[in-house]
């Protein structure tokens, strides 16, 4: 986080940054029950706008509901909560962090007698993976940790202790002089980043792991999906071995934090010629179009935050 901001909606008003707190014995902190989305705003022909606001939500229900985690807000008045800390703290471009979690009242397992509570951050956040990552690319290398299958973890939730796995893959990608580490699945295939999903291209095709590699449904994944299909890129869910993926043509990472990231080597071997490519370069270009009206928003992306100030 680059700094922080004025305020936080907390459990149903806005507070000082320093007043958002928890108690010490939060369910959340002790189990990780907890579920969060990662949003970006961005400064766009419209104004400020979060993108694809809707979706990320949806996903946030849908992971409380799979942790039976009963939000005590409805889907629109954390609609409107979202604009709302973005429009408080005088953002342009912003990244937006939701969280519900189980809060104090006990320390079963269970949450037994643990009300959820429900928290939304907003601040300035840069390129994740570095300024330079999008322009260069980076280099990546595979994790001896693995990914657990989803019998074990229900990986479609994007749930807080599910990073725990996350954080192990990329410190240990670091130490090892990588911007960011791979992840294979229990079943030795190809999963995805500590905290991005990846493409490979091939032949002029997009090859990207099947949600059942115990990957998340990203919604920069999803975004791909739709802006290669404008522009005839066939996009294929194909489990991939590794030796697949040092053979692929060009290689990158989506996620909201990273955004389109371009892998330029893999365990030290160069992708392609080692250079961001052709197709990654338009899909990179057709993203930032969204904000920059270059591309056309068909799909009803851009939701602007003055629209909650007019409300």
């Amino acid at each position: 986080m680059n700094k922080r901001a004025e305020a936080i909606w907390h459990n149903g008003s806005l507070v000082p940054w320093e007043n958002a707190t928890c108690h010490i014995m939060t369910h959340g902190l002790h189990y990780g029950t907890s579920v969060f989305e990662g949003i970006r705003a961005y400064e766009t022909h419209q104004g400020t706008c979060i993108f694809r606001l809707r979706d990320h939500l949806l996903r946030l229900f849908a992971s409380a509901r799979i942790y039976r985690l009963d939000i005590p807000w409805s889907f629109d008045e954390v609609f409107d909560a979202c604009r709302d800390v973005v429009t408080a703290n005088d953002l342009g471009a912003a990244y937006v962090r939701p969280i519900a979690y189980l809060g104090a009242g006990g320390i079963g397992l269970t949450g037994r007698g643990c009300e959820v509570e429900l928290a939304i951050a907003a601040f300035p956040w840069g390129a994740y993976l570095g300024e330079e990552s999008h322009a260069h690319g980076i280099d990546v290398g595979f994790s001896s940790w693995q990914r657990p299958p989803s019998n074990a973890t229900p990986l479609m939730a994007k749930a807080g202790g599910h990073y725990l796995s996350s954080r192990l893959v990329s410190q240990e990608a670091q130490r090892h002089g990588y911007t960011e580490g791979i992840a294979l699945n229990t079943a030795g295939f190809v999963s995805e980043g500590a905290g991005e999903n990846l493409f490979l291209v091939i032949g002029g095709e997009l090859v990207t792991p099947p949600l059942a590699a115990s990957v998340l449904s990203g919604i920069t994944r999803a975004t791909v999906f739709r802006l290669a299909a404008e522009i005839g890129i066939p996009v294929r869910e194909e489990n991939l071995i590794r030796e697949r993926v040092y053979g692929a043509d060009e290689m990158f990472l989506t996620g909201t934090a990273a955004e389109i990231v371009p892998v330029r080597t893999v365990d030290g071997l160069d992708i392609g010629d080692g250079r961001p490519g052709p197709i990654t370069r338009k899909l990179q270009e057709m993203f930032r179009g969204i904000f920059d009206g270059t591309t056309e928003d068909r799909w009803g992306w851009l939701d602007p935050v003055a629209a909650a100030a007019e409300a």
